[in-house]
């Protein structure tokens, strides 16, 4: 491939000032897979290994200046969308990838940190799911999220897979539930394609991470560019996460470990 040549992925989310999630992970993520990332940033946070201590949300007039230089320089192949805060954001992403139309989307419907911080005003989630789940290729949510965007608990196996069912029932095309939340000795991430099923399994790994799901999510629109199928994507993606969860370090005060993405 030459030096001009190379492929673009892009990331819409939130930076996290302690290099553990967000614009951060997904920028190496896409760099570990041999891909230029891009990003616009849609929010700021005040984060590190502790939780989250504060967060700023720039203008939606400056997010769309972001996106509109990106997307009129860059061939972009795949786009990540992660944190996007509220509802006025949510439309400034939406028209763009309504109008810019790139061929894969990737959409992690981040709601609530892993500190228990709120990334997502509760009135805006109708409008991601409105918005952005039609829009999407596949959409990331864990346990939790799943359980926001049902309005019900999800405590085993069939009740995982009967979410799948809901969540296409809402408009989405596709759905990877990840499993993690859920107990067991192994991890099961189910894909619904809607007319396909696929199960990816992992052992469970003790280990209290951190950026887990920015990863998976900008992994599957990185092999999603590099013309791999989303089945394919997505257990490839969930293989790098896991040998990125194995080898993780704990580069703070609290036992939180960061993802090692280029082990």
């Amino acid at each position: 491939m030459s030096k001009t040549s190379k492929r673009s992925v892009l990331t819409i989310a939130g930076s996290d000032s302690g290099g553990g999630a967000g614009i951060q992970a997904d920028l190496k993520t896409f760099a570990a897979h041999g891909l230029h990332g891009l990003s616009a940033i849609a929010a700021l946070t005040a984060q590190n290994t502790q939780g989250v201590q504060a967060i700023h949300v720039p203008p939606p007039a400056f997010l769309k200046s972001q996106l509109d230089s990106v997307f009129t320089d860059f061939d972009i192949r795949a786009v990540k969308v992660g944190m996007l805060a509220n509802a006025k954001v949510i439309d400034v992403v939406a028209d763009a990838l309504q109008k810019y139309q790139p061929k894969y989307i990737v959409l992690d419907p981040v709601m609530v940190s892993s500190s228990g911080y709120t990334l997502l005003e509760t009135r805006a989630i109708r409008r991601l799911v409105d918005r952005l789940f039609p829009l999407a290729t596949v959409i990331t949510p864990n346990i939790d999220e799943a359980v926001l965007l049902l309005g019900h608990s999800i405590d085993d196996d069939e009740e995982a897979e009967g979410a799948l069912v809901e969540l296409l029932a809402m408009g989405a095309k596709a759905v990877l539930l990840k499993g993690g939340h859920l107990s067991g000795k192994k991890v099961i991430d189910r894909l619904d394609t809607g007319k396909s099923l696929h199960e990816f399994e992992h052992k469970r790994l003790h280990v209290s991470g951190h950026g887990t799901g920015c990863t998976l999510a900008s992994a599957i629109a990185a092999n999603l560019a590099l013309k791999r199928s989303l089945p394919k994507s997505c257990e490839a993606a969930g293989d790098y996460v896991f040998k990125a969860l194995k080898s993780a370090y704990s580069p703070g005060k609290s036992g939180l470990s960061v993802l090692n993405h280029f082990k």
